[in-house]
Formats: structure tokens, C-alpha cells, sequence
């Protein structure tokens, strides 16, 4: 039984790395999201915001051993993202007293409703480019090609794209500016609490037929 009890505790220190308390480096957790938002900002990274609890949340330690734990994963955040972890957990000793209410905040701000999830920021520490979620088949390969969907609007991206596709500068930013637009005009029709009737259901299947023209009419330039 012993044995058995430490092959847990093995795994679990294998599944998740440590995460830091202060100062930020790229591809590295740390729970100090202002050093890591002034860092994206220097660097022109995303940020990704992991908003877990660590020590009870059994998709958040999934996601840790088969998604973040592994090299191939590793490999691609140390050139490409800043990484936050915002720990909700059972036992208070893990979070500083300090960023407790920070990381309240933040779940506020993002309208984070349950866990894991991980909220992608632009490099201003502000915008939201989108939120990923855990899955029991996610795979390194999986979540990296997640993210790079989501951060392609990202302002680091579109500086990398205009930069190495000088040719296609203009049409990208269009399609960009369609894309952004047509879901926007989605969001701001559905807070107006449309009524279900056919009038509006047909509004509905525009609004979603326009922002997968424009999805693929972005998708072209890659």
C-alpha cells in the first residue's frame, strides 16, 4: 500500500511544474500577472491565463499532466506566450495573500464560471482574444494548434504575418477587420435579448453565415 501511495505522490509531482510567486519569464508559470503583463508587453506576446484549483480540480490536473507538463508543449510557450496562473484552492497557503483578490477580480473581469479555464490575452494584459478548455483527449500537438487559433488576431501575429507577407498586408487586415466585425454585430444584436421567432432565427443564421465566410476568408491567408 505504501508503494502505491508514493507512485501517487511520483505522478503528481511529475504532473505539474512549480509555479512562480514573483517575476515573469516567457513559456514559465507564475502567479505575478503584472510582471507577466509588462513582459507581454516588451516582448509582444499573448498571455494566457490558467484559472484553476490546483490542489481538488481533477480536469485542471489532467490538463497539467497531459497537456502542460510535456516537453512538445514546453518547447513552443518559452518562445511564444506568458504564462499566469490564477489558483482558486482548498488549501489558502498556495496563493499569497496579496494576489487573492487580484485573481477575484480577474475571474470577474473575465467572466471565468468554472475550472480549468484558459483565458488568451493580447499583450496589453487587457483584451480577450478567446478562452480554451480542458478535454480528457487534449494532447500538446491538440492545445498548441487551440492556441495559435486564437492568437492569430493577436497584435504580435499580425505584425509577424504583415511582416514576412508584405504582398498580402492589406487584404489580411481586411479580412481581420470582417471577421472582428461580424462577430461583434453578433454579440451586440444577442445583449439586446432578441425574442425567439422565425424573423429572428433567421437573423441569427446570417449573422453566424457572415462571420464563417469572413472565418474562412482569414483562414486563406495561412
Amino acid at each position: 500500500m505504501m508503494g502505491l501511495v508514493m507512485g501517487a505522490v511520483a505522478l503528481s509531482a511529475q504532473a505539474a511544474d512549480k509555479v512562480e510567486l514573483e517575476g515573469a519569464k516567457v513559456g514559465i508559470w507564475t502567479m505575478d500577472f503584472d510582471a507577466a503583463v509588462k513582459l507581454a508587453g516588451e516582448k509582444n506576446l499573448p498571455l494566457m491565463l490558467n484559472f484553476t484549483g490546483s490542489d481538488w480540480c481533477g480536469w485542471c490536473k489532467l490538463m497539467d499532466k497531459n497537456v502542460f507538463a510535456e516537453e512538445e508543449w514546453k518547447d513552443y510557450a518559452k518562445d511564444n506566450v506568458l504564462l499566469v496562473t490564477l489558483d482558486f484552492p482548498n488549501d489558502k497557503s498556495i496563493v499569497p495573500e496579496k494576489y487573492v483578490k487580484r485573481n477575484e477580480k480577474l475571474r470577474e473581469q473575465f467572466g471565468v464560471g468554472g475550472y480549468p479555464s484558459y483565458v488568451v490575452l493580447d499583450n496589453d494584459g487587457e483584451t480577450k482574444l478567446g478562452q480554451l478548455g480542458a478535454g480528457r483527449d487534449k494532447t500538446p500537438a491538440s492545445f498548441i494548434d487551440e492556441f495559435k487559433g486564437v492568437v492569430r488576431m493577436s497584435v504580435g501575429a499580425i505584425e509577424a504575418y504583415v511582416k514576412a507577407n508584405p504582398g498580402k498586408a492589406d487584404g489580411y487586415k481586411a479580412a481581420i477587420e470582417e471577421f472582428q466585425t461580424a462577430k461583434k454585430s453578433l454579440m451586440d444584436w444577442l445583449k439586446t435579448e432578441p425574442k425567439r421567432t422565425e424573423e429572428n432565427t433567421k437573423k441569427f443564421e446570417g449573422f453566424n453565415k457572415r462571420i464563417g465566410e469572413a472565418e474562412t476568408a482569414l483562414k486563406a491567408f495561412h
